[in-house]
This record gives C-alpha cells, structure tokens and sequence, in this order.
C-alpha cells in the first residue's frame, strides 16, 4: 500500500480531492471549504495551515489530508498571515474528522462533520468590515463637513 510521503517538520502538508490510504498512527482530516460570497473564491486567497504548516493543494471544495494522531490547530490565514478562523482538533489513528470552513457574509466560522460550531477564532468577513470601516468614514467626513462651519462662525442662525 502506497502512503503519502510523510513530510519532514516545517515542510508544507499534501491536500488530495480523494480519501488517501493513511501510514499506522496517522489520520485524515477531511476539509471542506466554500467559495464565500466574494467574486474571488475566499480558498484562493487565504491559505489554510495545520499546526503552522501550509497546506498545499487546497482550494474550494472538500479533500483529504493526512495528518499525524493527536492535537493539531487548523486554520485559515489571509494573504499576510493573519488568522482569519481557527479551530482545534483531535484526529484519532485510522479515522477521517470533518471540518466545514465556512466563509460567510457576515462572519467566518468553522462546523465539524455533526454542524456543530466549532470555531475557536472566527473574524468577521470582509463584507461586515468593509460596512463598518464605510459608516466610521461616512461620519467622520459628515461630522466634519458640519463641524468646520461651526468651528469657524459660519454657522447660520
């Protein structure tokens, strides 16, 4: 039986988009993610780590990786390394644990195979931080343009 390579500590981590055969005291992690609401795809943008290794191979959609039995941190970074979600999982020798990357319009959370949430860290999208940072411009910039006449008397009575 044919194993994927085992990469050395530090080395990026395979996703395949089919269940892999696993070495004895591995197990797989089965990572789905979806596109977002985003006219780019939020998978092609961000990167997706397990206990700080990226993992190479993985865009929208579901595949499999293997991963050493035990406690590992996934999660999802954008283009400069911030987290923008992260879960905890503990993957047991032989056996696939589920986990749904979900990139929404308002926030971004992570589900298990059961849908329960399991997200750890989970940033608000880019749509609700757009939203907000637009309101506090708009105020600033409409709360000085009626602040100037004021400061200066031209205010009308």
């Amino acid at each position: 039986m044919a194993y994927p390579s085992v990469p050395p500590p530090g080395m990026a981590l395979a996703a395949y988009p089919y269940p892999v055969p696993l070495p004895p005291g591995w197990g797989a992690l089965i990572v789905s993610a979806n596109r977002g609401p985003y006219l780019v795809p939020a998978p092609s943008t961000c990167k997706l780590k397990i206990d700080g290794r990226e993992v190479s191979g993985m865009a929208e959609g579901t595949f499999h990786i293997a991963v050493p039995a035990g406690e590992h941190e996934v999660k999802y970074t954008d283009l400069f390394g911030i987290p923008v979600m992260s879960t905890r999982v503990v993957v047991q020798p032989g056996a696939g644990h589920q986990l749904s990357f979900r990139f929404g319009g308002w926030r971004n959370r992570v589900h298990d195979g059961l849908g329960t949430d399991v997200t750890k860290f989970g940033m608000w999208s880019n749509y609700s931080i757009a939203l907000i940072s637009f309101g506090v411009v708009g105020l600033i910039c409409c709360g000085g343009l009626v602040l100037v006449p004021m400061l200066t008397g031209g205010g009308g009575s």
